[in-house]
Order: C-alpha cells, then sequence, then structure tokens
C-alpha cells in the first residue's frame, strides 16, 4: 500500500481554520507526563499552520476512558507541554464539541492554537458517528491529519471530519514523513532488504511476514513467536508461548520462504527460564532441546551473533518486536544486541513502534536509527499492505 497525498504545504491555509488531529496518547504517572516525545513530534506541523496565519484547533485521544468523562484521562498536562513547547498560552477547551468550545474555536485568533478536550470522552468517537464527525467538523474549514499512531482507525476525528463533515483534508508532517520512509522501504529498498520481526504471537505478525516474503531477502525471528515455529519444525519448546492452532500457518510460512529463496532466521539457541517472572532460574540452551517446564525467554548468545552478522551487510532493515522479555534485564540480551548491531549496520534503519520502538529509546539507539515509528498498531498494519482508514481519507496529489 502506497500513499501520494498532499500535505498542509499543497493546500492555502493562512487565514483558515484548521482541525488537526494529533496522537498526544502519552505516557502519565500521577498526572505528570513521562515522554512528551509524541507532542514533540506534532510541534513541526503546527508551528508551519501558525506561522502561515491560521488558526489552529488541535484535538486528540488519550488512554482508553470508554466513552464517558474521566479526568485521569484529561489533556490538560498536554495544553500545558504544548503552551512550552509553543511559546504561546494554549487553552484547553472543556469538551470536545459543546457550545463553549464551538464559542472558543470561532473566537480563536489566527496564529494561535486551541486544545479540545479528549475525543474519547464522547462514546461516539469510536464509533465514527458521522454527527459527530459534522459537529467538529463545523469548527473548522481544512482538516489535517497528523495522527500517524491513530491512523489505523476509522474514528470520527481521524477519519469521519474528512468523509462525513466534508472538509478538506490533508496531512502534517508527521504523517507524511512515516508513509514516505516506510513507503520507500517497502516498494524500493536499497538491499539487502532485511525484516527482524518479533513478539509474542505468530498470529499478530503472519500478515507482515506473508507481505515482506515477497519484497525481503531475509527475515529474522524472535520472541515468543519462534517458539510456534520451532513446534512447527517438530521441536519441543517445553512451556514456551506456542500457538498450537497456527502451525499450518508457521509451516506455509517457512515453506513459502525456502519457495522465494528469502533467508528465514530462527534462533539457533535460547535463554531460558523456569517461571515468566523477572528473578526467575535461567539457563541457556539449544533451540531444539528446550526441556519440559522450561520456557524460552530471550534468544541466546550463538543467535545474537548470527544475527548481528547478518544484519552487518544490509541496505534497509525493518524492525518490529524485541527479541525476548526485553524489560527484565536478564532477557534483555538478544534485544539489546539487535538494537546494537541495527545501529552500526550503516543501513536505511526503520523501526516500527510499539515495543520495539520503546526498547531503542530505552537502550540509547533511537537516534541511531534513520526512522522511528511512531505508531505500533498502525506500522504494523501498514507493514502488512493494509490501508490505513486515517491516511486513505485524505486528498490524493
Amino acid at each position: 500500500m502506497t500513499y501520494n497525498k498532499k500535505s498542509i504545504e499543497d493546500i492555502d491555509v493562512s487565514g483558515k481554520r484548521v482541525l488537526v488531529r494529533c496522537d498526544f496518547n502519552v505516557p502519565l504517572k500521577d498526572g505528570v507526563i513521562t515522554s512528551d516525545k509524541r507532542i514533540v513530534e506534532a510541534v513541526p506541523t503546527i508551528k508551519y499552520l501558525l506561522g502561515k496565519g491560521a488558526a489552529v484547533i488541535l484535538c486528540s485521544h488519550m488512554g482508553k476512558p470508554k466513552g464517558e468523562v474521566n479526568k485521569k484521562y484529561t489533556l490538560a498536562p498536554v495544553a500545558a507541554r504544548l503552551t512550552e513547547l509553543l511559546g504561546q498560552k494554549v487553552e484547553l477547551a472543556p469538551d470536545t464539541i459543546g457550545p463553549e468550545t464551538k464559542k472558543m474555536a470561532a473566537a480563536l485568533p489566527f496564529g494561535r492554537a486551541l486544545l479540545l478536550e479528549n475525543t474519547r470522552f464522547d462514546k461516539r468517537e469510536e464509533a465514527n458517528d458521522p454527527e459527530f464527525a459534522k459537529e467538529l467538523a463545523s469548527m473548522a474549514e481544512i482538516f489535517v491529519n497528523d495522527a500517524f499512531g491513530a491512523a489505523h482507525r476509522a474514528h470520527a476525528s481521524t477519519a469521519g471530519v474528512a468523509m462525513y463533515g466534508g472538509l478538506p483534508a490533508v496531512c502534517g508532517y508527521l504523517i507524511q514523513k512515516e508513509i514516505g520512509v516506510m513507503g520507500k522501504a517497502l516498494e524500493d529498498p536499497k538491499r539487502p532488504f532485511i525484516a527482524i520481526l518479533g513478539g509474542a504471537k505468530v498470529s499478530d505478525k503472519i500478515g507482515v511476514i506473508n507481505n515482506l516474503l515477497d519484497r525481503c531477502d531475509t527475515i529474522i525471528i524472535g520472541g515468543g513467536m519462534a517458539y510456534t515455529f520451532f513446534k512447527a519444525l517438530g521441536n519441543e519448546v517445553g512451556n514456551s508461548i506456542c500457538e498450537y492452532d497456527k502451525l499450518d500457518i508457521a509451516r506455509e510460512a517457512i515453506a513459502k520462504a525456502k519457495a522465494k529463496k528469502v533467508n528465514f532466521m530462527l534462533p539457533v539457541d535460547n535463554i531460558i527460564g523456569k517461571e515468566y517472572k523477572e528473578d526467575t532460574t535461567y539457563m541457556r540452551i539449544y533451540s531444539d532441546s528446550i526441556p519440559d517446564g522450561w520456557m524460552g525467554l530471550d534468544i541466546g548468545e550463538k543467535t545474537q551473533e548470527l544475527y548481528s552478522k547478518s544484519i552487518e551487510g544490509a541496505g534497509t532493515i525493518v524492525w518490529n518486536g524485541p527479541m525476548g522479555v526485553s524489560e527484565w534485564p536478564h532477557f534483555a540480551g538478544g534485544t539489546n544486541a539487535v538494537a546494537k548491531a541495527v545501529s552500526e549496520s550503516g543501513a536505511i534503519s526503520i523501526i516500527g513502534g510499539g515495543d520495539s520502538a520503546a526498547a531503542v529509546e530505552k537502550l540509547g539507539y533511537a537516534d541511531k536509527m534513520t526512522h522511528v515509528s511512531t505508531g505500533g498498531g498502525a506500522s504494523l498494519e501498514f507493514l502488512e499492505g493494509k490501508e490505513l482508514p486515517g491516511i486513505a481519507c485524505l486528498q490524493d496529489k
């Protein structure tokens, strides 16, 4: 799926009211933002619009308040952080589409920004309700989607305002960058093209695996899903996570890789533990001999060496999903080794959001990667070749 969408630079925004869907779903602890990455990523688009003399009405969801007002998920901390980043007071509206909010939006001076309260405080948001979308759209003349992290969801504020609200719809700089970098990697990669796929389940990644088997030279498998592949090949996996109902799918993927001459790499050794907990007893063992009562929790040192070696000569790398339970020190070695190898490879390196993005951030390799995606589920669906509703609704160039 490739997109060639109009951006904020392809449309006249000066003297216009512009509704911008951002992804301000940031982590909070006791009401304090613990990572402002998503807010910072939205700033270039907002600054461009303000600089062009637009009145900028920002909206976003946060968390899962299930369609009810829940002050735990208020965007007040986001408004405060935006005030600091933009150097102007960003007011928080009392709700998303109420009379007072509409009044604030109508009175908003050009060159200023307003933040609407959490869109998910209204249950009609996630239902992509046409009336709710129209009410939201009525406050503006142009719609800009810059929320890549929510682009795979057809909600009122991501797709509905363009579908039902009749607003001309374009993308911001963040979505433009996401679809540009990942689109080029999939359609015209510098070779060799290597995909590194981790995570717990084959069922979560099989769409990505099948799409990438048509494009990649090498696919490297880690994480819990490796054990479903081991079982499919007839090996014992002890108590490791394993989708016994997906063994046929795993065998088909291995056969497809062989037929297409794709190097399909599975771990040769693993770090296994007695229980699924941080301080469990652990040891290294070869992949074909995991004993009963033990479970695989990371790739072993031999595998780390093999994977790092194959990453060395890459032209393009796409990585989605950690190699083990990387939040626990004893089982973070695989993810750390792969992150180091990718950062030193000299390849065009794309980290597909979610847990792998969090891991490279935590390990300090994020600034050495070409692109760290802001969307977990969205980047996964993009890599699968699925159409993302929040991008499909935007105007084509």
